[in-house]
């Protein structure tokens, strides 16, 4: 039986769009949005195809998401190939089955069947797509949010695809993330011989007190929304591979997901205190990823948990778990913003998959948010 949301997203699984490279997938989208009349703006920006589509005006209603996926992996591990969609048992496999080319479909078909039932709506329905989320994310949304913002595009509300749902659609929705910071620290000793450690600074040894501190502090206890800052220690290095050399530094990367309880600034204070406390030689360079956003209960949740309350007759947690998403840096136009997906069990693996049925169901959630919010 022909289905035209497994249809669409086996077309967008067919092309091999390995981040940045969109491969075609958004002059499918692109296509089919342009026939119930919305207008579409090209926004590229270096290696990365993005783009601003509209329908209608007023209130905005925006779906957001990323027509790239990761690498497959090995591919001879996979059942079928990567890039060739396959449904067995009900469940459609490919790479971006469910992140996310099975939410774009989901999106488009539902604003095919939305204009169909109200070619005349009240509000303005938008979609928001970038071919860089899994990668570097330099030239994706966040350069298309600069953009809408320097020209006070009007955005109220968000609806990111990414798979939010944890064992069936709609369980788990996203209504805010985690702030992500990361430190690049090098701690500076003296190199020498191993024999002669008295002419020597081993700057190992001089960071892992540092180290061990950090790792022990309570940063916050988290609240309502958010779980407690974690710091996660990503690399050590240090030595020259030779096992009678002291190295002269050690290099070490660590991260915070942090909640709305700290600010950047606090982090960076906090860590800085900490090492020179410990009187060590360093370097510190930080790159910030995102700061949290959170939406509270307002009309764009509202509409979410009605749409998947009606459809599953489940009540979704609202989370802000997992790592950061695109939503980060559309909480920065003001806008509520809700993340609502397929489940994320195969997301990044080999075999990625969803079940078939599962989209069909999240396109007629997306579909009942539309006719709430801008019908």
């Amino acid at each position: 039986m022909y289905c035209p949301v497994i249809e669409l997203t086996q077309q967008l699984i067919r092309r091999p769009s390995l981040s940045p490279d969109d491969a075609g997938c958004q002059a499918i989208m692109i296509e089919r949005l342009q026939a119930i009349g919305f207008t579409v703006e090209l926004m590229p920006f270096g290696d990365t195809l993005n783009f601003w589509a509209w329908r209608g005006e007023g209130e905005t209603l925006a779906f957001a998401g990323h027509t790239d996926v990761v690498a497959t992996g090995q591919a001879d591990r996979w059942i079928d190939p990567p890039f060739e969609p396959a449904i067995r048992d009900g469940m459609l496999f490919g790479r971006g089955a469910a992140d996310m080319k099975g939410s774009l479909a989901a999106m488009v078909v539902a604003a095919e069947r939305f204009v169909a039932a109200n070619p005349n709506h009240k509000g303005r329905l938008a979609f928001l797509i970038t071919s860089d989320e899994e990668a570097s994310a330099v030239n994706g949304t966040v350069k298309v949010v600069e953009a809408l913002m320097a020209r006070h595009e009007r955005l109220d509300y968000c609806l990111v695809g990414e798979p939010s749902s944890s064992e069936v659609v709609g369980d788990v929705v996203k209504n805010g993330r985690r702030g992500s910071i990361t430190a690049d620290l090098t701690v500076h000793g003296v190199q020498g011989h191993v024999a002669y450690p008295q002419l020597a600074d081993n700057p190992v040894h001089r960071v892992l007190p540092a180290l061990n501190e950090l790792v022990a502090t309570e940063w916050d206890r988290g609240n309502e929304f958010f779980p407690p800052t974690s710091l996660q220690i990503a690399n050590v290095q240090a030595g020259t591979g030779s096992n009678n050399v002291i190295p002269g530094d050690c290099h070490v990367q660590f991260n915070f997901r942090f909640s709305s309880e700290l600010t950047d600034g606090d982090i960076r204070q906090q860590v800085a205190t900490l090492l020179d406390k410990h009187q060590l030689r360093y370097t510190l360079n930080w790159t910030l990823s995102g700061q949290p956003f959170l939406t509270s209960r307002g009309k764009l949740v509202d509409a979410v948990v009605n749409a998947i309350e009606h459809y599953n007759e489940i009540r979704p947690e609202l989370l802000t778990t997992g790592g950061t998403s695109d939503g980060r840096f559309i909480a920065r136009m003001g806008a509520q913003v809700v993340e609502l997906g397929p489940v994320n069990a195969t997301i990044h693996k080999i075999n990625e998959c969803v079940k078939a049925a599962d989209l069909q169901l999240l396109s007629r959630m997306y579909q009942r948010i539309m006719e709430q919010l801008i019908g």
